[in-house]
Parts: C-alpha cells; sequence; structure tokens
C-alpha cells in the first residue's frame, strides 16, 4: 500500500510538471485585446495630437476617440484559454499579424509606414473640406506624347469631359477609363486663366495603358501647417478619426456637441472610409472610455453587429462626409445611420 501510494503521489506530481510544461510552451497564435483610446482632440504624453500652427483653432467640449487594439505576440496556453473563454479578446493564428516572411521589427516598421500615409490622407482630405482643394499639376509634358503643344509644366488640369479632377489617382482614373485613342477634353488653369482643350490618348509601350502623355504630381496651397504627434500608434485604422479631428480644430463649430465620439476606419486621398481589423476588441475600447457613439466602417457593418457593445450606438459611415453627417445628426439629437441588422 505504501509503495502504491508513493506511485500515485509520484504520477500526479510528473503530471503536473507535464502539464506546467505544456502551459508555458509558446503557441503559434496571438491574442487581441482591447488596446487605448486617444482623443484627437487632445494631448497624449504632453504634446498636442494634432498641432496647427499659424492659424486659429478652436476648442471642443466634447472629444473625438480614436480607437486601436493591443497585441499579446508571445501567448502560452493559459493565456490561450483565458482568451478563448473571454467577451473582451480573440485568439487568432499568428500569421494573420506577423506574416511568416516578416520579421516582428518588419511589421512594425510597415506599420509605421501606413500609420504616417494614413496622416498625409488626413490632412489632405481634412484641407479639402475646409476648403483647400488639392490641385493635380503637369511636371513636365512628353516631346512625342499626346500632350504636346497643348498643355504646359505647371498646367493645373482641373476635369477630363466635365469630370472634376479631385487628385491625380482620379486623373489617372479618368483617363485609363476609355480606350487608348479616345479624345478626352482636358480642362486646365494656366496662370490663373482657365482654359480646355481636346488630348487623344495614346498606348503606353508596355500593356497598352492610355497616357496624355505627361508627368503629374499634387499640391494643396494653404495658409497653415498641420502635423500629427502620437506615438506608439502603428496602421492606417485612425485615418478617419484624424481627419474629423483636424476639421473640428479649424472650423469654428463643436462637431463634438460635447459629446464622446469614438471611431475607426482607414481614408484615402478621395475621402473614402475603408475597413479594419480589430473591430470588436475596439468597440470594448471605446465603451470603457465612455464613448456615446462608435463611428463604423460601411464594410466592417457586419462585424460590428455581430459584436455589439451594450450602450454603444453605431453609426455605418462610407465616406468622411458620412461621418460629418452622423455627427451632425447625433449632436442635434437625431439617430445617425446605423449599422443594418445582420
Amino acid at each position: 500500500m505504501r509503495r502504491r501510494g508513493v506511485t500515485v503521489i509520484l504520477g500526479a506530481l510528473i503530471t503536473a510538471l507535464l502539464a506546467g510544461g505544456v502551459m508555458a510552451i509558446p503557441l503559434p497564435y496571438v491574442v487581441l485585446k482591447p488596446g487605448p483610446t486617444v482623443n484627437t482632440l487632445g494631448s497624449d504624453n504632453g504634446k498636442e495630437v494634432i498641432q496647427v500652427t499659424k492659424a486659429d483653432t478652436s476648442t471642443s467640449k466634447g472629444q473625438l476617440r480614436l480607437t486601436t487594439v493591443g497585441v499579446q505576440p508571445s501567448v502560452e496556453l493559459v493565456w490561450a484559454i483565458r482568451g478563448w473563454f473571454s467577451d473582451e479578446q480573440a485568439v487568432v493564428p499568428r500569421e494573420l499579424i506577423y506574416p511568416p516572411d516578416q520579421s516582428e521589427q518588419q511589421v512594425e516598421e510597415q506599420n509605421a509606414e501606413e500609420f504616417k500615409s494614413s496622416q498625409h490622407s488626413a490632412v489632405t482630405v481634412a484641407l479639402r473640406e475646409l476648403g483647400y482643394p488639392v490641385q493635380t499639376f503637369v511636371t513636365e509634358v512628353s516631346k512625342d506624347g499626346p500632350s504636346a503643344g497643348v498643355l504646359q509644366k505647371d498646367d493645373v488640369i482641373t476635369s477630363v469631359d466635365g469630370t472634376e479632377v479631385t487628385s491625380p489617382d482620379k486623373l489617372t482614373q479618368l483617363v485609363q477609363a476609355k480606350p487608348a485613342g479616345t479624345p478626352l477634353k482636358i480642362g486646365y488653369t494656366r496662370a490663373g486663366k482657365a482654359g480646355t482643350a481636346t488630348v487623344t490618348t495614346k498606348a503606353a509601350e508596355s500593356g497598352g495603358t492610355p497616357r496624355i502623355g505627361v508627368g503629374i504630381d499634387k499640391k494643396q496651397p494653404h495658409p497653415f501647417d498641420v502635423n500629427i504627434d502620437l506615438d506608439e500608434i502603428g496602421g492606417p485604422s485612425a485615418g478617419l478619426m484624424f481627419t474629423l479631428g483636424i476639421i473640428d480644430k479649424l472650423r469654428p463649430a463643436d462637431l463634438t456637441g460635447g459629446k464622446i465620439i469614438a471611431g475607426t476606419g482607414t481614408i484615402d486621398d478621395e475621402g473614402n472610409v475603408g475597413p479594419i481589423g480589430g473591430i470588436p476588441q475596439k468597440l470594448v475600447g471605446a465603451k470603457e472610455a465612455g464613448a456615446q457613439l462608435f463611428l463604423v466602417p460601411a464594410d466592417n457593418c457586419a462585424e460590428a453587429v455581430r459584436n455589439a457593445v451594450p450602450g454603444l450606438p453605431m453609426a455605418e459611415v462610407a465616406t468622411v462626409d458620412d461621418a460629418l453627417t452622423a455627427l451632425q445628426t447625433f449632436t442635434s439629437g437625431g439617430t445617425p445611420k446605423p449599422c443594418p441588422a445582420a
């Protein structure tokens, strides 16, 4: 009996040790958690998040909070089990966040670049909303190209066949929308004077893509400077909230109406709001920060509805104009366009 008892005790001890070892082995997963939220109208680490110089700015009574997702990159079994049973966390394959062909440092560097790009687009869209349009201008004209003798260096291209050119990308889309050999009516300004010209597109030597034979770039003249200063945030998902923050600071009216608004979404130069990851965690983080409304990218609505947080209404937004409309409606006591039920 004594030997049997010792055997049972040793067996239990070995089992516990083995279990402990298994619990400590890193798994090929990461845990997503609600991350911090930041008021784009306020300060972070003692510095204004959105800094405007050479212009008067307004102060809002409410907040416009960007939301983030915290990533736990090293996951042991005990953490995975907790994540699987949590309503606020998600356990996902590590390769979804850290692709096998990239190191953690490379992923962080890419996130930093995307964050910087989102800031540029946010400034572009906000300034256009404030009355400072993007100008697409000619940097060079190919000597033997379709625009030779028609367009000139420094011409600002304003339209193609009556459709407004709002960015270099828009110009490219309009030129390539019709087959090579199509005559296009190009609107432009030269030295402040408006003009029009007909340019017949020509296929590029490689690929046959329609071209008008000019180099282009963009400028957006404005009398002030805008800078975004925020550390330890990566990725493009703060673009929408940065855009709204810049607009709110440079407009006398308070977009927030004294309320706490949170949201997420990428922004491109045309003002389109794109989908992001981690919507369930961002909703939880927003609620914990006291948000009274959450702006959801239209393409994230189905997921957001499945993970709705009680007491946190959501508004569907596909463009920055949708977001501005949602804010105006909400702060006036109305109900913004909700995410449709699944």
